[in-house]
């Protein structure tokens, strides 16, 4: 029973980080924003294999927090938000093969979190960290997973980003080295 619920944890992770995201953005988001939340639809399409209409709903979601009203150096309003969008879209374009599109996407996650307020900002991070981190371990990319999940710490990640495949073998390397 409990090794059952320990193999599908990165999937229950993606989907609660999924669920946080909506609820952020429907947190964060101005009353009168009448604009849909792609982010589960996103999830629904990668769960369901196609990486290129998840890519697409999560661009949308991008768009929609990328504005100076709604996150930049200047505006905090939403950053976190737009942080958790890019590190999804992220995810999506490592898992449909564009590595350095992911890349990108995960820096411009990394410079949102930067924007963001400090109070929030170590969840925020392990939520942007692990989706990168867990979406390189899923295309077999271990050492740049782990490498992810380790930068994830030192920028503040709190206790989510240790949910991640990769926290293990991380720890897994540190005891070897000792």
């Amino acid at each position: 029973m409990f090794a059952g619920l320990l193999c599908d944890r990165p999937r229950a992770l993606r989907h609660f980080l999924g669920i946080t995201a909506c609820a952020l953005a429907a947190a964060c988001s101005s009353p009168s924003s009448e604009t849909p939340s792609y982010d589960a639809q996103a999830i629904q399409a990668s769960d369901a294999g196609d990486q290129k209409a998840a890519i697409k709903l999560a661009a949308k979601e991008v768009a929609k927090f990328s504005t100076p009203d709604q996150c930049s150096a200047t505006k905090s309003l939403n950053c976190g938000t737009l942080a958790l969008a890019y590190s999804s879209l992220a995810e999506y374009q490592i898992l449909g093969g564009d590595r350095a599109a992911g890349e990108s996407s995960f820096s411009s996650a990394k410079t949102a979190l930067g924007w963001m307020d400090h109070r929030d900002r170590a969840s925020a991070t392990a939520m942007v960290y692990g989706d990168v981190s867990e979406a390189f371990w899923k295309v077999g990319d271990r050492a740049r997973a782990v490498t992810v999940f380790k930068e994830g710490r030192a920028a503040g990640g709190d206790s989510y980003l240790f949910l991640v495949s990769a926290a293990q073998a991380a720890g897994h390397d540190a005891a070897k080295a000792r």
